[in-house]
């Protein structure tokens, strides 16, 4: 039970946490950097004070497992700075799209490294999500070309996203979800502040304003203390394959929101078939039979755990 209520707190929160972010960063609201920024601090800072209190142990033991969390930690940062600057420019829900190519972009990269052999239906989805990405791309950059350039912060923001989650999954066990999300999440924000003195173009705005203030709120407290504690609790517990099936369910949330609640950008029908293809490729890879990928000889067999995808 604790589980399935752990995936459906990732589900449910991560495909608003889209729509959240746009009005955090909206005009007259926070810049995007140091928004994330500001967002984990205020996290790490809440989850920080419950692992020293001693509520949530173990943390990291080791100076090795330290340094491994707080690996994680900045490549989650350089993931989520490209988020938060892509959503500056696409909609929430087209960014969630995009995000849920990940377990794709995995196996590709396995492929073409010949780390891994690719089975048929991994190359199949692969390319129909390739074909719904070049549809999205040509679409927003008829639009304009600052879409166009959203679209590539989002799909670079997955590359990272993707190598923050192995390195969790191979390098971080044996922590209390709380505590690793902790030392994770303050990493994250040491690396989000340096990056946001070096990007930012407007400074954070005081007093702080009512509706941008409250999406932070609401993606510091839910959308990161209690859903990457969640997010940890399922890392440790269920296979890759299985939370990545998170990244088909997010943006089906993120598109429905967005159909109700954008008004600044909305999709084309163009885009909406892009959308449909990536997550018809993402579908077919994720649920039929064989598995994505397979190493090639006497090596371990990755299968699905190999798959990765973070919110």
């Amino acid at each position: 039970m604790a589980i399935v209520l752990a995936y459906c707190a990732c589900a449910l929160v991560w495909g608003t946490t889209w729509l959240a972010i746009r009005a955090c960063i909206a005009p007259g609201g926070y810049p995007s950097v140091g928004a994330a920024a500001l967002r984990f601090s205020l996290a790490g800072a809440v989850l920080l004070a419950l692992w020293v209190s001693g509520m949530v142990r173990p943390g990291p033991r080791t100076r090795r497992e330290l340094g491994w969390t707080c690996l994680a930690g900045a490549l989650d940062a350089g993931g989520y700075g490209l988020v938060y600057c892509a959503v500056e420019r696409i909609s929430g829900g087209l960014a969630a799209v995009l995000f849920g190519s990940a377990p794709l972009m995995m196996a590709a990269v396995a492929w073409l490294t010949r780390t891994e052999r690719a089975s048929p239906r991994a190359v199949v989805g692969a390319a129909l999500a390739v074909a719904g990405i070049s549809l999205i791309f040509a679409d927003r950059l008829e639009v304009s070309a600052s879409q166009a350039l959203g679209v590539g912060l989002a799909l670079g923001s997955v590359v990272l996203s993707c190598l923050g989650s192995i390195v969790v999954k191979r390098r971080c066990g044996g922590q209390h979800p709380l505590a690793l999300a902790a030392v994770f999440l303050t990493a994250s924000s040491a690396v989000l502040w340096t990056l946001s003195a070096a990007v930012d173009t407007r400074p954070l705005p005081w007093p702080p304003p009512p509706g941008p203030t409250a999406a932070l709120v609401y993606l510091a407290l839910v959308g990161s203390v209690l859903v990457f504690g969640c997010y940890f609790f399922l890392l440790a517990r269920v296979r890759l394959m299985t939370i990545s099936t998170l990244a088909l369910v997010q943006p089906l949330i993120a598109l429905a929101l967005d159909a109700v609640w954008e008004v600044q950008i909305r999709l084309s029908a163009r885009s909406y078939v892009g959308a449909a293809l990536v997550l018809g490729g993402l579908g077919l890879a994720l649920f039929a039979r064989a598995p994505l990928y397979r190493r090639p000889g006497p090596a371990l067999v990755l299968d699905r755990d190999a798959v990765a995808a973070s919110r």
